[in-house]
């Protein structure tokens, strides 16, 4: 079990609306991960798993054509802002430790990485190639990200040489689209070796458990269009995913799985089924699913369909997807786009799920409503001062409604109805 506080299992279960035996023992069968380093005072800890509120996570970070540090934390605080359960700074321009460091000391919510990022990045620093980073290089940067406070690390050890063969023999529409997987097969190509992070993974384990980072273990053969989706080379790499879960909780780490990806609505639950039963009930997170390829400018919208879906049928943890998805860095607008979008996909997911208490926001919106309580309304809704902003951009009414109904709304005549019947 990971060495999780009971005052802050008392807390979190305080939290969830749910009993502290659940958390207890979530924690114990690695059903509920709290991502949580030993190394830093964590404000808003996060617990997610099984029975709890669904978590969506905002991607942030710097990339090599564009570098602001300033405006990668201004992300971030409109990432929690909206409302973004965890964050991960994916930066790959600029001075990464530095910037890492920063954000860290500016992130309330548990924190992730892709260690591999910076490690291909220190390695071209040096004037080398990434194929010519040695293990050592790699878990040198795990290391010091773990030292740093990072609660967890996206690793791809899932990318062996068993599954490529897999993938090549299949072939594939897209290929691969994981940025942390296309490294990881690109020095193994280069190497004629096993994956680093597989063949070493007992060495991973043992940073993980003196630092208590959760693994995120990563999807790097993850279909990156509807075509590939749930092929053999995925199916290969989350087989043993399951079997990596397994040796993470001997070694008393915390595990998450993470997801697709691009999978079409029909085989979303397939999917979330298939990773709970080979990962023994782990958390898993993913990627939207994105249920659509054809929507640049919208794949937040395509994310947060597959997102309830997904979520609905077990998924634990929701990365959001901003409006940027497959065209640009996001914007701080975007950023604030994406978690608005699939907070909203978690919660539908949470109703239908009975989280305890999920229903309860939207029957107090329900009753404002019935009120004509616009200030009420407005306070309620997922995303206030977009509401205000629309509310308050039609023309000033003093009888009670809307400019949509006016004088045939519905609610409000209704209710003269009502107190004319008694």
């Amino acid at each position: 079990m990971a060495s999780i506080p009971e005052s802050l299992i008392k807390r979190i279960a305080e939290e969830e609306k749910v009993p502290a035996e659940h958390i207890s023992r979530g924690l114990a069968q690695g059903t509920i991960a709290v991502p949580m380093n030993r190394n830093r005072r964590l404000l808003k800890p996060m617990a997610v798993g099984a029975g709890l509120r669904i978590k969506v996570n905002a991607n942030i970070g710097t990339s090599q054509d564009i570098s602001d540090p300033a405006a990668e934390l201004e992300k971030l605080r409109a990432a929690l802002g909206a409302g973004a359960d965890a964050v991960m700074d994916l930066s790959t321009g600029g001075d990464l430790d530095a910037i890492r460091r920063e954000i860290i000391s500016q992130c309330p919510v548990p924190l992730g990485t892709v260690p591999l990022y910076q490690a291909a990045v220190e390695a071209a620093g040096k004037g080398k190639s990434l194929v010519e980073m040695t293990v050592d290089e790699i878990f040198q940067v795990i290391e010091k990200q773990a030292k740093d406070g990072v609660d967890f690390m996206t690793v791809h050890c899932g990318v062996t040489r068993e599954a490529l063969a897999r993938l090549k023999e299949q072939g594939r529409t897209a290929g691969v689209v994981s940025r942390g997987g296309a490294l990881t097969i690109e020095w193994m190509a280069f190497n004629k070796k096993e994956n680093p992070l597989y063949e070493h993974y007992d060495r991973l384990l043992e940073v993980a458990r003196e630092h208590s980072v959760t693994l995120s273990l990563g999807d790097g053969l993850r279909p990156g269009c509807l075509a590939d989706a749930t092929d053999r080379a995925q199916v290969q790499e989350l087989l043993l995913l399951g079997e990596l879960v397994d040796r993470a909780r001997a070694a008393g780490v915390q595990t998450m799985v993470e997801g697709p990806g691009h999978v079409p609505i029909n085989q979303i639950e397939t999917n979330v089924r298939l990773q709970k039963e080979l990962c023994r009930g782990a958390p898993f997170y993913v990627l939207g699913p994105l249920v659509t390829d054809i929507a640049p400018g919208y794949d937040h919208i395509t994310a947060a369909i597959g997102g309830a879906w997904a979520a609905y049928f077990g998924a634990d943890f929701l990365c959001y997807v901003t409006p940027a998805e497959h065209l640009r860095l996001p914007t701080v607008e975007d950023v604030r786009e994406g978690v608005v979008v699939l907070r909203i996909a978690a919660h539908a997911a949470d109703i239908a799920r009975g989280v305890p208490g999920a229903a309860d926001w939207d029957l107090a919106m329900s009753k404002a409503r019935k009120d004509l309580d616009w200030k009420r309304q407005i306070e309620l809704s997922i995303n206030p001062p977009l509401a205000r902003e629309i509310f308050e951009s039609a023309p000033k009414k003093d009888t009670g409604e809307c400019t949509m109904c006016g004088q045939y709304c519905a609610m409000k005549r209704m209710s003269q109805v009502d107190k004319e019947g008694k």
